[in-house]
């Protein structure tokens, strides 16, 4: 039930740039076993004049009899292009030109119509061509290019740019094609077509366009079909006429010693010359403006950006400063730019780059033109659109992207003595997704004596909905009347995990229809439940849209149904949020400056007490449950203090009905761990909780979470899966043999299965960073431990190549169990000799890789461990290599998109609408249900996949968590190794 990461690890297994295609498809000789087709994709890049370096990429698809191993075997053209010793998902050698990869271990058997992507690095000197002729154990299988995609970026409008309504809007842009002709260029706004331009120069008018914020991009065809879509350009729209100075943004980050601009343009064209003025009104005179005092803007220029230049002089103190930059002109309003200077410097001197990078990756992430950010405010879980991993749509947003939106402020205010982006970024969370007392109305009739009334999970998704079965007996609440008592209220506060920031799909606030953010759900049907076989449906259901009871009767088999409320916590990110509250708490008391935040963090505090849901089993069931008839908890003894997978809670919309429910999770998953927020809740006094219980709570959580890594930590290093108290969901009887952690069943893959909940990496990195973050501050023994020898072995399987670049672990392969069951309250478990864990391939993911070096640093730092140090430095370089105009990234090739077309299930006889009429019945799959991808201007690539006319479509996508974990990682190197 609510696998919410599942997508996240489907095609995690290379990276790669993608500049020129090459597809061989083989006619095998007669009687041969053996036909073929290999699709060679490779991105280049200079190091000097005629030479450079690139990464390959290579689809093996056996169109032959079933293999039961394979060799790849090609030639370069020119004897200056080299295979370097990295490459992943095969085995590389190279003799001259020829080159050979033999298959893996867990890749060698490919059926009929199978196929297995593989990959390299490489140098080359010269010219770089493209191999032509590829052989599968022997059997040459052709040569024929692949049609080469166009290029296309927008012109105009300018990002940023400001328009009166009602606005015309020049829209224009550049395209061409390498090995074709461009067909014709589209244009949009969001997901809407708004005109089609066939001959260069490529352009459109939008005329008539109301006040409104509006994202803009430009979709190349070439003659043969291929597509691109340009980088989205973001416009405002304003209602007022009155000409105005637009500025954007309006607050800086200027490094100590270094720079940073902001742009300046007119909303409308001025009848003459227009000279605008930029100086400081206030503030530390140390910031300066460096260029740009002046600007002239004419009737011919007045809509595009001139830049304003900040410099931040350096000083000996080791303090930040702050000043205003007032922005004027003769006959405008005069505008304020905010500026706060990173310093980096320390006591002891010198000067810190990683902080300059911070400060320039923040002011990328804050800059509207950029589209991380809602017109509300609100993070986007990406700034691209076709998103499918966790969230089915870039533009939904998470409780961890707002945890991380915390994360970035609390660094911001480290590094610039300004506190109040991090009060407004908790604001901003309290507004957009916790539930506000509207949002869930009938707490006051919750019964903590019958939390909920049971129903069973199951493994097959064709078993739902499943059956309220009032028989079973569950547990007590043990929480409910002090937390009521503390707080003064019945509600909830904690964060719900899913918001559709845009309103994308039409659900609305509680049924309205148009309120945006959104609060929906998605998983609701066991561990088998993928992204793409979910049902989206609103949290608040109203019975607006769906079938006759809405969405409920998918879920859940009643009697009879109710409107209702219903909201899911993922623990993972309330504990992130209690952890960037100790550190802004930290920093704040360093600068003298914790009373500008002591409300804040209080709300941290709070936010801890009530996620001690997530310690409790999903019906308060006592641990060590093997049957639906196992005992109910009385007190706390069904607590696992461990945080498991979620908890939720919900009611009726009716106050009339008088009901609420609440419930736990049986299964935990050691990646969502947080040692290091348990510890600050028991015994950071700023953060101790409010209720009599909550502190005791935390400081036992603390060491059973330490315990449970101990227990799960493979031979070589690495954590594995987890523990259910709920075999198969529904209380069934684990496998004999399974050791036992305090009563539950060892699990190598909670909570969902597809794909394996414990073969992402990411999941090492974001757990073992909590880890760290603990050893770090505390010397905890235990911590150390662990860190250790997980340090040791992810060291071991990562590789820094001469030129920068980066591997580092991606899938992951599980084997054995631990060493035996573990039941005591005290002490560590013992080691375990036939636990293990293989590195299938490897990834240059920016986000997990800034995660990872934060683990690497947070150790070196208290071990003086120089070589952790060292391998940190490299992976932030190298992820900094990655950079583009909207922060970092690298290109992600999206087989698993083949999956938009897979069906969902829809059980027999049922029948219901989506908000936007999408019909819901027994032929839905994935992407009916959400029409509108397909007037995303991302689907031509995607359809080209699908029907067989085009590669495997290539995205560059920047996840917010991703460019926050890489950002929070740079100030956090400046800062520990100054």
């Amino acid at each position: 039930m609510f696998a919410r990461w599942a997508r996240r690890l489907a095609g995690a297994a290379t990276l790669v740039l993608v500049a020129g295609t090459t597809t061989v498809l083989g006619q095998a000789p007669a009687g041969a076993a053996v036909a073929c087709e290999v699709t060679y994709t490779a991105n280049e890049w200079t190091s000097g004049p005629n030479q450079g370096g690139f990464t390959a990429n290579l689809t093996l698809k056996n169109l032959g009899d079933p293999l039961t191993a394979w060799t790849l075997a090609f030639d370069f053209p020119t004897t200056t292009q080299r295979y370097t010793p990295t490459g992943w998902s095969a085995n590389w050698s190279q003799s001259g030109t020829r080159v050979t990869a033999t298959n893996m271990p867990w890749n060698g058997a490919l059926a009929t119509g199978a196929a297995v992507t593989v990959g390299f690095n490489g140098t080359w000197s010269g010219s770089n061509p493209k191999p032509t002729s590829f052989a599968i154990n022997g059997t040459t299988c052709g040569g024929t290019n692949a049609n080469q995609p166009p290029t296309v970026s927008l012109t105009s409008p300018a990002a940023g740019q400001t328009f009166a309504a009602p606005a015309t809007v020049p829209i224009a842009a550049t395209a061409a094609d390498p090995d074709g002709t461009v067909a014709k260029v589209d244009f949009y706004q969001g997901s809407t077509l708004l005109g089609t331009d066939t001959s260069a120069p490529y352009a459109y008018s939008w005329q008539n366009v109301a006040a409104g914020n509006y994202s803009i991009t430009a979709r190349a065809t070439d003659n043969a079909g291929a597509t691109t879509t340009s980088s989205p350009v973001g416009i405002t729209v304003s209602a007022d006429s009155t000409p105005v100075l637009v500025v954007s943004p309006l607050s800086l980050a200027v490094p100590e010693t270094g720079d940073a601009s902001f742009g300046v343009r007119l909303s409308r064209a001025p009848t003459a010359n227009v000279t605008v003025s930029t100086a400081r009104v206030s503030g530390d005179t140390d910031l300066t403006v460096s260029s740009g005092a002046t600007r002239t803007f004419t009737p011919a220029n007045w809509n595009t950006a001139q830049h304003v230049t900040i410099a931040a002089a350096d000083d000996a103190d080791a303090t930040s400063g702050s000043a205003v930059f007032r922005v004027s002109a003769t006959g405008y309003s005069p505008v304020d730019v905010a500026v706060t200077e990173a310093d980096n410097d320390t006591p002891g001197g010198g000067d810190n780059a990683y902080i300059a990078r911070f400060t320039e990756l923040y002011n990328e992430l804050h800059d509207p033109a950029n589209g991380y950010f809602s017109p509300e405010g609100v993070p986007y879980h990406s700034v691209e659109t076709f998103m499918v991993e966790a969230p089915d749509h870039g533009h939904e947003t998470t409780s961890e992207a707002y945890s991380y939106y915390l994360w970035l402020e609390a660094v911001y205010g480290q590094v610039t003595g300004d506190w109040s982006k991090f009060n407004a970024a908790w604001d901003s969370m309290e507004t957009n997704i916790i539930p506000a007392t509207a949002d869930q109305p009938t707490n006051s009739f919750y019964d903590p004596a019958k939390p909920a009334t049971y129903a069973a999970e199951h493994l097959e998704i064709e078993n739902y909905p499943t059956a309220i079965e009032p028989g079973v007996s569950v547990g007590s609440d043990p929480i409910a009347g002090e937390l009521r008592s503390a707080y003064g209220s019945a509600n909830i506060y904690g964060m719900h995990w899913l918001l559709d920031v845009d309103n994308t799909y039409g659900f609305g606030r509680c049924g309205d229809g148009t309120t945006k953010p959104a609060y929906i759900n998605t998983y609701q049907r066991g561990p088998e439940e993928s992204v793409f076989e979910t049902i989206p449906q609103p949290s608040c259901d109203t019975f607006a849209h769906g079938g006759t009871n809405g969405f409920l009767d998918l879920f859940i088999d009643d009697s009879s149904y109710a409107k209702q409320w219903k909201y899911t916590n993922a623990p993972d990110a309330d504990a992130r949020a209690v952890q960037v509250a100790y550190w802004a708490q930290t920093w704040a008391e360093a600068q003298g400056k914790e009373s500008q935040i002591s409300a804040t963090v209080a709300k941290a505090a709070k936010m801890g007490d009530y996620l001690r849901y997530a310690m409790y089993d999903k019906y308060f069931k006592q641990p060590g449950c093997t049957s639906p008839s196992c005992p109910a908890g009385t007190g706390k003894n069904a607590a696992s203090y461990l945080l498991s997978w979620y908890y939720a809670w919900g009611g009726a919309t009716d106050a009339n009905a008088g009901w609420a429910w609440r419930i736990g999770s049986s299964h935990n998953h050691s990646g969502y761990q947080n040692p290091f927020a348990a510890w600050a809740l028991a015994n950071v006094s700023e953060l101790r909780p409010l209720s009599g219980t909550g502190a005791q709570d935390w400081g036992t959580s603390l060491t059973r979470q330490l315990q449970f890594y101990t227990w799960l930590q493979s031979a070589e290093g690495a954590i594995a899966g987890g523990a259910t108290n709920s075999w198969d969901g529904h209380y069934a009887t684990p496998p004999s043999g399974l050791p036992k952690f305090h009563g539950m069943a060892y699990d190598w893959q909670p909570v969902y299965h597809d794909p394996p909940s414990n073969q992402w990496f990411g999941f090492q990195a974001w757990t073992m960073e909590r880890v760290a973050e603990l050893y770090n501050v505390t010397g905890n023994a235990a911590a150390k431990a662990l860190l250790d020898k997980w340090v040791a072995w992810a060291m071991d399987h990562t590789t820094i190549n001469a030129d920068g670049s980066y591997q580092i672990p991606s899938t992951l392969r599980w084997t054995g169990q631990p060493a035996g069951s573990f039941n005591a309250t005290s002490g560590m478990p013992p080691a375990n000799p036939g636990l293990h864990v293989e590195v299938l391939d490897h990834t240059q993911d920016v986000g997990v890789a800034g995660s990872y070096a934060k683990v690497l640093m947070y150790y070196a730092a208290r071990a003086q461990d120089a070589e952790a140090q060292a391998m940190a430095k490299a992976l932030l370089d190298g992820v900094w290599d990655n950079r583009d105009a909207k922060g970092v990234s690298v290109a992600e090739t999206k087989t698993d998109y083949r999956r938009v077309d897979d069906p969902v299930y829809v059980p027999p006889g049922w029948s219901g609408t989506m908000p936007n009429g999408d019909p819901v019945n027994a032929d839905s799959t994935f992407l009916s249900i959400r029409s509108f991808y397909e007037d995303d201007p991302d689907w031509p690539k995607v359809e080209a996949f699908l029907d067989g006319s085009g590669p495997a479509p290539v995205f560059n996508y920047h996840r917010f968590w991703a460019q926050v974990d890489v950002a929070v990682a740079l100030a956090e190197y400046g800062r520990l190794f100054p």
